[in-house]
C-alpha cells in the first residue's frame, strides 16, 4: 500500500505519520511518498519524521514494521504506483495568505484564509494547480483515490471532480467534530454502524465546506438534538455554540459548523482580527518560518516541532472565542484521522461513517433529483454530507430539505466560487471580478473590483493568470476594472 502526500513538506504532515506508524485505523501502509516543491521544507520534516518514527519504536508504539518513507520533489515520481493521495498543497505558502488576508482587511472586509474574499484568492491561486495535480493522478495513478485537504475545499474539490470524478474526495474535521461533541452530550455515538452495516443513528448534517448546519441526531425515531438546544448547559458545552451565541442557535434550531461564527458576527470578526495587530496568516509565517530555522539547525527537530504545534492549535480561530480552546472542542481527531479512516474503509472494506465533502450525485449518474443527496441543487455541487464509506466508494446519504436560510447561504458562496472556478480555467477578469463582488460577504460591484486590483498588485501569478478573453468587457485585457 502506497500513500503519496502532497504538500509533504507542510507543518502537519508529522500528524498523518504518526498515525499510520501507530496503525491507528488498523490498515497498514508499506510507503509513505512525502511530495513537496520545497526541498529545504521537505528534508526538515523528513527529520521530523524520521525521529518521531525512532521514537515510536523505541516506545512500542510503533504497527511494525514503520512505513518507508521516501521524498521527492517530483510529482510524477510521488505519485507513480500510489493507491491513495492525500493532497495538501498550499500554493504561495503562508506568504500568499498574508495577501489574501491583508488586502480584503485593508478594505473594511473579512480577511480569512478560507472564508470571505480572502478564500476567493486562495481559490483563484489554487485551482489551476490542482488541475494539473488531477490530470497528472489520471495519468500515472488512474486507479488511485484522492482525497484533498487544500483549502479552500469545497470548491477544490469541484474542480478535481472535473478530471478525477467520484475518486477524490474533500475533507474536514470540523463537521465530524461536531457531530461527535453533540452525541457525547446525549451518550450516543453518530458515527457507529452495527454488526449488520446499518447506522444506530441518524445523522442529518448539511452544507458546503465551512458553512454548514448540524440540524438533527435521530435515535429510534426520535430527533435528540433538541436536547442540546433546550438545555442551556449543554449549549455551554459546544464550541460553535458559544462563539455564535445561544440565542443565535435556538433560532436557526441547528447547531453550526464553526465558521457561521464569520457569517453570523461579521463585524465582530473583521475588529478583532484587525484590532489583534497581524493577521493569522502573519502569525503563521514568522511563527512557521522560525520553526523551519531552527528545526534545521537544531539537533532534536521533533522537540521543536512539538513545541510549535502546541503554540499553533491554542491559538486555532483566537478571535471567534475569549478563552483558549477547551480539550473536548478538539472532538474530530484533525485532518489526519478522518483521512486515513476514509483510507481504511475503501481499502479493508469495514464500512465507515464520515462527513465529507462529496458531489451531490454520482459523476456517472443522470444528475436527476432522484439520483442528488440534495434534490434543491446542482447535482455536480460538491456538498459536505453524511456519507457512508465501503470498499465500493462512498456513498452520500440523504438529508431534509434545506431551509430557505441554509439554501440561500450556500447558493450564494458557491455561485461566488464558481466564478472563481471559471475565472481560474478562462482567464477571465471579469468572471473573477464578478466572483469577488458577489460573495455574501463582500456583495459589492465596487468593492469587487478592488478586491481584485488588490489581489493582482500582491499576486504576480494572479495578475499573470488573468490576461483577458474574448468575452471580458473591453479595457479588462489592459487591467481596467470599470464596472
Amino acid at each position: 500500500m502506497r500513500l503519496a502526500i502532497l504538500g509533504g513538506g507542510g507543518f502537519r504532515v508529522p500528524l498523518v505519520f504518526e498515525a499510520v506508524a501507530t496503525g491507528a485505523t488498523g490498515l497498514a501502509v508499506d510507503e509513505l511518498a512525502l511530495h513537496d516543491v520545497d526541498e529545504a521544507r521537505l528534508r526538515v520534516i523528513e527529520r521530523v519524521v524520521d525521529e518521531l518514527g525512532a521514537e515510536l519504536v523505541a516506545t512500542g508504539r510503533a504497527s511494525a514494521p514503520l512505513p518507508r518513507v521516501i521524498a521527492a520533489t517530483d510529482l510524477r515520481e510521488a505519485l507513480t504506483g500510489a493507491d491513495f493521495v492525500f493532497s495538501a498543497v498550499r500554493v504561495g505558502g503562508a506568504q500568499g495568505r498574508t495577501v489574501d488576508e491583508r488586502v480584503a482587511l485593508d478594505l473594511g472586509l473579512l480577511g480569512q484564509e478560507t472564508v470571505g474574499p480572502g478564500g476567493l484568492a486562495y481559490a483563484l491561486r489554487t485551482i489551476p494547480e490542482a488541475l494539473a495535480i488531477a490530470r497528472t493522478i489520471a495519468e500515472v495513478a488512474p486507479d488511485a483515490w484522492t482525497i484533498t485537504f487544500t483549502n479552500p475545499a469545497g470548491i477544490v474539490t469541484e474542480a478535481m471532480r472535473e478530471v478525477l470524478g467520484d475518486r477524490v474526495v474533500g475533507i474536514c474535521d470540523t463537521p465530524i467534530g461536531l457531530v461527535r461533541r453533540a452525541g457525547r452530550l446525549l451518550g450516543i455515538d453518530p458515527t457507529a454502524i452495527d454488526e449488520a452495516g446499518e447506522a444506530a443513528v441518524g445523522i442529518d448534517y448539511v452544507g458546503v465546506n465551512h458553512l454548514g448546519w448540524l440540524r438533527g441526531l435521530t435515535v429510534d425515531g426520535e430527533d435528540r438534538l433538541r436536547e442540546i438546544l433546550d438545555d442551556d448547559a449543554a449549549l455551554a458545552a459546544i464550541e460553535e455554540a458559544r462563539v455564535v451565541g445561544p440565542d443565535v442557535v435556538r433560532a436557526m434550531a441547528a447547531l453550526p459548523n464553526e465558521y457561521l461564527y464569520y457569517y453570523l458576527r461579521t463585524d465582530e470578526a473583521i475588529a478583532r482580527i484587525a484590532g489583534a495587530g497581524r493577521t493569522r496568516g502573519e502569525f503563521l509565517l514568522a511563527q512557521q518560518g522560525a520553526f523551519y530555522e531552527a528545526a534545521d539547525a537544531a539537533d532534536a527537530a521533533l522537540a521543536v516541532w512539538r513545541a510549535t504545534l502546541n503554540e499553533r492549535e491554542a491559538t486555532y480561530m483566537a478571535e471567534a472565542r475569549d478563552e483558549e480552546r477547551q480539550e473536548e472542542d478538539i472532538a474530530g481527531g484533525g485532518y489526519q484521522e478522518v483521512a486515513l479512516r476514509l483510507m481504511t474503509a475503501i481499502a479493508t472494506g469495514r464500512p465507515a461513517r464520515m462527513i465529507l465533502d462529496v458531489g451531490n450525485a454520482p459523476a456517472a449518474s443522470a444528475g436527476a433529483p432522484e439520483d442528488r443527496a440534495v434534490p434543491e441543487l446542482p447535482a455536480d455541487m460538491v456538498l459536505e454530507l453524511p456519507c457512508r464509506v465501503d470498499a465500493d466508494g462512498v456513498h452520500p446519504e440523504r438529508v431534509g430539505p434545506l431551509a430557505l436560510e441554509q439554501l440561500g447561504m450556500m447558493s450564494a458562496l458557491r455561485a461566488s466560487e464558481r466564478e472563481i472556478l471559471a475565472a481560474a480555467t478562462t482567464g477571465s477578469r471579469r468572471r473573477a471580478r464578478h466572483g469577488f463582488a458577489i460573495h455574501p460577504l463582500v456583495r459589492s460591484a465596487s468593492a469587487g473590483a478592488a478586491l481584485l486590483d488588490g489581489y493582482e498588485a500582491g499576486h504576480p501569478e494572479i495578475a499573470a493568470l488573468l490576461g483577458g478573453t474574448a468575452e471580458d468587457v473591453p479595457g479588462d485585457a489592459e487591467g481596467g476594472s470599470a464596472d
